[in-house]
């Protein structure tokens, strides 16, 4: 809330209502308590799933960014809320049957699934670039007259 609504706020109320510090201490807190930030917790990154076209290095920026927000965590929970957010693709395939406890253990393999997607992603569209440069033809051909 900016200062020209507490203020507007606080001048509503009668000199004679407030009685004492206490009070008007109370009624500025349940005023305000629903502006204030609340902490979040290794739960919320549960909540933090991949799309099912999503690259995995956006998706571990995602939750890298919400990871940020949690005052404290573990390896552990950031394991597993990564291995229960991402779609199951590859990479869940792979840590489904080579699972890992330490999130270093597990961007060192996501690291690796990353450069597949990349690889793959650079020939398809190098493949794309082919198909429409060679709409007209081949231009290396002669064409007969």
């Amino acid at each position: 809330m900016d200062d020209q609504a507490a203020q507007q706020w606080f001048n509503q109320f009668p000199v004679e209502v407030i009685e004492n510090f206490q009070e008007f201490r109370s009624l500025v807190f349940h005023q305000f308590s629903s502006n204030r930030k609340l902490r979040k917790i290794e739960l919320s990154l549960f909540a933090v799933q991949q799309k099912e076209k999503e690259p995995l290095k956006e998706y571990l920026q995602k939750f890298n960014d919400a990871a940020l927000k949690v005052p404290f965590t573990t390896q552990e929970v950031e394991v597993s809320t990564i291995s229960q957010g991402i779609f199951d693709g590859d990479f869940f395939k792979f840590l489904a049957k080579k699972p890992v406890s330490k999130f270093d253990a597990l961007l060192t393999r996501a690291e690796k699934s990353i450069n597949m997607e990349d690889a793959q992603a650079a020939k398809k569209k190098r493949r794309g670039e082919k198909k429409e440069g060679n709409k007209g033809g081949d231009p290396l051909q002669e064409t007969s007259n």
